[in-house]
């Protein structure tokens, strides 16, 4: 399935995608607390999601690396910001899953405390990833973590998952009815991407969205400099 919205990909925007996530990726850190977030280095993507949407099974899959992120049927596994690193320009980072945690509510509060600082003081955050069940579409969990994102004024982008466990007519319906929503946010990227850990459907079209998103930031970084050094 095409890209929902987006301007077709190139060829070598898709072989651009794959040598970036074909990199040898390792954990780097792990951030329970403001204090204890890395030092900013490059750009970094993250990737939010109600618990168990499949966030750490899709980055396994987009890194080709089975057991980089751990994945739990458990839901609220996740409980900090998981940093990963290929010592290249980008950082992926897993954040804890939201709309239930098997938790106490003083720890849950404690992790969207976190989450609100990470997503207004990371400058060099380049886009969050929110992840949508396939199966059941936008929920009210995801509309608070949407509002959370227009209100921080961080660009996001939805992505479908699951996207196997859906017959083609249904997840079309879904696909419009997210398209739809996403498009009246201001924070939003007005298209969406869809994806499947398990079938690998979409993983090559979101490898090259996310080399076109750096290659379109580092060209706008380098415009801002031309202009900053002209008299």
């Amino acid at each position: 399935m095409a890209t929902p919205g987006m301007h077709e990909l190139s060829a070598d925007e898709i072989e651009t995608g794959r040598k970036l996530f074909a990199a040898e990726w390792r954990f780097a850190s792990a951030a329970s607390s403001l204090e204890s977030l890395p030092a900013m280095d490059g750009r970094e993507i993250a990737f939010a999601g109600r618990s168990n949407v499949g966030k750490s099974s899709l980055i396994n899959a987009l890194t080709t690396r089975n057991a980089l992120a751990r994945t739990s049927h458990t839901p609220g596994r996740t409980q900090e910001l998981i940093f990963f690193s290929a010592g290249g320009p980008l950082t992926l980072v897993d954040m804890p899953g939201y709309g239930y945690a098997a938790a106490p509510k003083a720890k849950v509060a404690a992790w969207t405390k976190l989450i609100r600082a990470y997503l207004r003081g990371r400058v060099n955050l380049a886009r969050v990833y929110v992840l949508v069940d396939a199966r059941h579409g936008l929920k009210s969990a995801d509309d608070e973590m949407l509002d959370l994102l227009d209100e921080a004024a961080v660009n996001h982008q939805i992505v479908l998952t699951k996207t196997d466990a859906v017959k083609p007519t249904e997840l079309a319906a879904t696909i419009d009815r997210t398209l739809a929503a996403a498009r009246k946010r201001p924070a939003a990227f007005p298209a969406l991407l869809t994806t499947s850990a398990r079938s690998g459907e979409g993983l090559a079209e979101m490898r090259a969205a996310v080399a076109r998103l750096l290659t379109e930031l580092e060209a706008a970084a380098r415009g801002s400099a031309v202009r900053g050094g002209e008299p």
